[in-house]
């Protein structure tokens, strides 16, 4: 087992050898780029079909998870659930299968939320990230398209596990920025022509939210990949959840709004709205709220504690380190009196002292090199899956 972190090993595999400041740059552009694995095997530990035939087996393939897509229906491409699943929302497998047999596209949603491959794989990339990562499954029958062309509201990257794949980019964004709540645009014309880009086993490739692209099999080879979603916040739901919480502690956000200066004229709104303003983008309101973005992250994806129903209580010699899976942030009280850490739990309030072991705990520590006064802090942090052995 590689000493790599989780994120290390996370990003390796999304990105390959590209530096992580050139990725965070790559994110922060609207550029697509098409990454060479050179290893048509690199994939193979995330996903496998037989690990979606175990699936389809279980009372978990049902809506909204499942769905299909198939480019050649007339009007909509996706397929009507009754022709694949049950009205209880469970699969019909007989049916299922017939419309995969006929060229529909198999779509699995936010696979990572019970395939603990790509739960560990998704996890790394968070923590690099510090937004959600979902992983969503497209298994296309040889000489199909499931999708027309479209773009996404968030940023994606495919991985392609088996088989090839003909994929066609339009560069640029003709909707910049779109987002779920501002979704597909009918009739968007490109901004260039298309580029044509060939996935083989082992390959990934960037997609920019807004950039319009599409994908088809080749006869006599189906194809199976990951579409990683980045699913970070726009400006506009970060001032909506900042507004949110400033006005449990605002009066001037709780006043009511004088409807009848409108007949003022937009000078008179304006003197109202900018010493508001200008809280909001005060420190205090901008810390608020990342704090509350970390919380949100930690609490709303699966947890991945280093621990089961059962758990062995750490000596003194007992390497420990942080939990590699678990988010968690260590936020220093404002006072320096302390500090609080985050994770899907409920805030721990820590110590000087104890936050101190938490920070040299990332890297592995006993007990009895922390002092002797940790054993019963270590024990409680085990017990809540937030330590991990060796």
């Amino acid at each position: 087992m590689s000493g790599a972190t989780l994120a290390e090993d996370a990003w390796r595999l999304a990105f390959g050898d590209l530096p992580v400041d050139q990725g965070l740059a790559l994110r922060e552009s609207t550029a697509w780029r098409h990454f060479p694995g050179h290893d048509p095997r690199r994939y193979a530990a995330l996903l496998s079909v037989a690990d979606i035939d175990a699936f389809l087996a279980t009372d978990a393939a049902a809506r909204p998870r499942i769905s299909m897509a198939d480019n050649s229906r007339p009007g909509s491409a996706a397929v009507p659930e009754a022709e694949y699943a049950f009205e209880d929302g469970g699969a019909d497998l007989p049916n299922l299968f017939a419309r995969f047999d006929a060229g529909a596209t198999l779509v699995l949603s936010q696979f990572n939320q019970i395939h603990a491959p790509l739960a560990r794989f998704c996890r790394g990339l968070e923590q690099v990230f510090l937004h959600a990562v979902q992983a969503n499954i497209y298994l296309t029958p040889p000489g199909a398209q499931g999708f027309r062309r479209h773009y996404d509201t968030h940023d994606v990257l495919v991985l392609q596990v088996q088989g090839r794949k003909d994929w066609r980019i339009w560069p640029g964004q003709p909707f910049p920025n779109p987002t779920r709540r501002t979704p597909w645009q009918g009739g968007v014309e490109p901004l260039a022509e298309a580029v044509e880009v060939v996935l083989e086993p082992g390959d990934a490739l960037y997609v920019p939210r807004g950039v319009l692209h599409d994908a088809a099999t080749q006869d006599g080879e189906a194809s199976l990949h990951i579409t990683v979603g980045f699913m970070e916040p726009s400006f506009a739901a970060v001032l909506r959840l900042a507004v949110d919480l400033l006005e449990e502690s605002e009066p001037g956000l709780r006043a009511a709004f004088p409807t009848w200066r409108l007949a003022e004229g937009p000078g008179a709104l304006a003197a109202l709205a900018q010493p508001l303003a200008a809280l909001l983008a005060g420190p205090e309101a901008l810390d608020r709220t990342a704090l509350a973005l970390l919380d949100r992250l930690a609490a709303d994806q699966p947890p991945l504690l280093a621990r089961g129903l059962f758990v062995n209580e750490p000596g003194l010699e007992t390497k420990l380190r942080l939990a590699p899976g678990a988010l968690h942030a260590l936020v220093p009280e404002p006072s320096g009196e302390g500090a609080s850490l985050r994770w899907a739990g409920a805030p721990l309030a820590l110590t000087n002292e104890e936050a101190g072991w938490v920070e040299r705990l990332a890297d592995g520590a006993t007990p009895a090199a922390l002092g002797a006064a940790s054993l019963g802090f270590c024990r409680r942090l085990r017990r809540l899956g937030l330590l991990a052995e060796g």
